[in-house]
């Protein structure tokens, strides 16, 4: 028996045929002749183009305020590392001066 070759398409020829689905210049039908194509494919790669360019658009504001995000996380991170030093050198300097389980005046 003889097995179908199946067909793969490049990106850029999917990107080809939905821009020109969106265009609606010629009908799908006519699409259809001239790429070769069922008009079932033609629909599936036009509405793939459309939801993926609001993911294009959303995508750019993200990346950014990711970049941004994970900037603030890592100084608010070394702040905190900073802060933890500072508070255990304290407790170490106040056992030091006023003893262990007085601090600040105060019998603990």
């Amino acid at each position: 028996m003889n097995k179908k070759v199946r067909r793969n398409f490049s990106a850029s020829f999917k990107k080809e045929v939905a821009l020109e689905a969106l265009k609606e210049q010629e009908t799908l039908s006519s699409l259809c002749t001239k790429f070769e194509l069922h008009a079932s494919q033609i629909t599936d790669w036009k509405k793939q183009l459309i939801s993926g360019a609001e993911q294009i658009f959303n995508g750019f504001k993200t990346d950014a305020s990711q970049t941004s995000d994970d900037t603030l996380r890592d100084e608010l991170y070394k702040q905190i590392g900073e802060l933890t030093v500072e508070n255990d050198w304290l407790k170490k300097k106040s056992e030091q001066i006023f003893g262990k389980g007085k601090q600040n005046g105060i019998n603990r």
